[in-house]
């Protein structure tokens, strides 16, 4: 069983009930974007930090739902839905997009066979791997987890801030989740490392390069070989539309495009010993 992390929407802002007596109660599951055919519920949610709430999703067949949540924005208001909810199931398989993104990229149909989806996946993790080997760092973070921490007490806390929490890592640090259990205490979930699928480059980059690597492989989901633009009545001439260079529309993304997520190593320079002080142009740290 998977979980999904939901951020309520009202009035055209993120919102959290909580607070005002509010409750996010249910997500149903829908298999087209009509929201006709009913196919799975889930909730209540569980309030895991400010403004976002975690549902325990059923187990459904693999592929593209349409959901729609419902919450309550305060105590004694009416109903509210939000029908934004669009996801790709099954969550948490360590890709930072979906079969899906990428087959409506090709213009493939949905839903996926087995095979459609298995050579997508293969896809996936080759333009995925690509990226953690320029980046020099994974693209999935590790969820590390606290129990009984007790956050520094200042004026201006936020619990949703990393650094109001006795936790230090040698890496990027976000507050996945915290547990108040009543003490004074929490149970802290840490995500540490880059989050790929939470940065709209990344994921864009890795979809558009799966998919075009599937749409060139003989045989491949969606697969065209070169985009013919024309051919002679008699067969006898075939011309093919060139690919758009780089910051024309339609073009791929290049690697460069990810360069400010680049892991930088860092390495000290030899420095010839300083002359003692006062001989020195400046007295310098430890002289």
């Amino acid at each position: 069983m998977s979980t999904f992390d939901y951020k309520p929407m009202y009035g055209g802002a993120h919102y959290d009930p909580e607070p005002a007596g509010g409750q996010v109660t249910s997500l149903s599951l829908y298999d087209g974007p009509d929201r006709t055919t009913f196919s799975a519920g889930a909730g209540p949610a569980t309030r895991l930090r400010a403004g976002v709430y975690r549902f325990a999703l059923p187990d459904v067949p693999p592929g593209r739902y349409w959901a729609t949540v419902a919450f309550t924005p305060s105590e004694g208001a009416q109903p509210v839905k939000d029908e934004s909810v669009r996801m790709d199931l099954p969550l948490g398989l360590g890709l930072v997009t979906s079969p899906e993104a990428v087959a409506k990229e090709l213009g493939v149909p949905l839903p996926l066979t087995a095979e459609q989806r298995d050579d997508l996946l293969t896809a996936i993790r080759k333009a995925q791997a690509d990226v953690v080997g320029y980046l020099g760092q994974p693209v999935i973070p590790q969820l590390v987890t606290r129990t009984a921490l007790t956050p520094y007490w200042r004026r201006d806390e936020d619990l949703e801030d990393p650094e109001s929490w006795p936790f230090e890592a040698d890496d990027l640090v976000q507050v996945s989740a915290y547990c108040d259990r009543g003490d004074g205490t929490y149970d802290v979930d840490f995500l540490v490392g880059f989050d790929g699928a939470a940065n709209d480059p990344v994921v864009r980059y890795v979809t558009t390069h799966a998919a075009e690597s599937e749409r060139l492989r003989p045989g491949g989901v969606g697969s065209q070989g070169r985009r013919v633009s024309s051919v002679s009545a008699e067969g006898q001439s075939i011309s093919y539309e060139s690919a758009p260079t780089t910051g024309q529309a339609g073009a791929l993304p290049e690697l460069s495009s990810l360069s400010r997520w680049k892991r930088r190593l860092f390495q000290p320079l030899n420095r010839p010993a300083r002359p003692p002080w006062p001989y020195s142009s400046s007295r310098g740290r430890g002289y």
